[in-house]
């Protein structure tokens, strides 16, 4: 092989390997960094909404993850209605957490950026994993919002937390120490997600400078450290949801999900 053709060769791999990168889903770019911060009580929480309509969907994300996790969802929901996600304390662009980050916490803190940015009801919210926890508990406690309904995407159940739940937070501990020292190893990279598999470079870069602070390892720690009490708090919260319409979707796909908050948008 000449040394032309493969440099030719070289080169066509390369741009190959950079269009992977060169268009991210709509709109990725936005949830790669700050957009509106909201005051929740001394604190500020990064918000982003997209589209027109009612109810407004709002998305809840896993444990230990940042709104950026529904990049693959959102634009698709706000073809059909407004669509928002935040990052809870320590995530993404928020503020750190000041308290415990239990399910009651976030979903006080849900309540004051619904109040505090002016977002109007009905909410329709979509919480996966831990995040239905939260979605359920500020369903169940909430006052002041009007909460249509709710789609839970591989929702963890508060009678039955992960079993690994002691393991995962041994792992966290030890990156929060490793982010301490300045040396993070690959093993504290951010964990990727079925839901948004297409990274563009802006969130790729955003979720490497997340995983560098201390301050998402302690929320992400506390988060898993104070499961057994969000548990508790639901269980107590527990009740029959009433007119809150409620579709379950058993794995985090895309398509699952629109398809699951279409229906919700469709008896609404």
């Amino acid at each position: 092989m000449t040394t032309s053709a493969l440099t030719l060769i070289t080169s066509a791999l390369l741009l190959a390997s950079a269009s992977a990168y060169a268009a991210p889903p709509a709109g990725q770019d936005a949830l790669a960094g700050p957009q509106v911060r909201v005051d929740v009580g001394g604190r500020k929480l990064n918000l982003y909404c997209s589209g027109k309509g009612s109810p407004t969907v709002l998305f809840e994300a896993d444990t230990g993850r940042a709104g950026w996790d529904w990049s693959a969802v959102l634009p698709e929901v706000a073809k059909r209605t407004r669509a928002c996600v935040y990052d809870r304390g320590g995530m993404g662009s928020s503020d750190p957490i000041i308290r415990p980050a239990t399910v009651a916490n976030a979903s006080k803190d849900l309540n004051f950026l619904i109040k505090n940015a002016r977002m109007e009801g009905p909410f329709v919210l979509v919480g996966a994993g831990y995040g239905a926890l939260i979605s359920q508990h500020f369903a169940l406690r909430s006052r002041g919002a009007n909460v249509a309904g709710l789609v839970l995407v591989d929702a963890m159940h508060e009678d039955a937390l992960p079993a690994d739940r002691a393991a995962r937070l041994d792992a966290v501990v030890a990156c929060l120490t490793a982010a301490e020292q300045g040396k993070p190893g690959a093993a504290c990279g951010y964990p990727s997600n079925g839901m948004n598999a297409d990274i563009g470079p802006a969130l790729a870069s955003a979720q490497a400078a997340q995983t560098a602070k201390p301050t998402y390892w302690r929320a992400r720690a506390s988060e898993l450290d104070s499961l057994d009490t969000s548990a508790d708090q639901l269980r107590k919260a527990r009740k029959p949801f009433g007119d809150i319409k409620v579709v379950e979707v058993a794995q985090a796909d895309p398509t699952a999900i629109v398809a699951a908050v279409a229906q919700l948008l469709e008896k609404n």
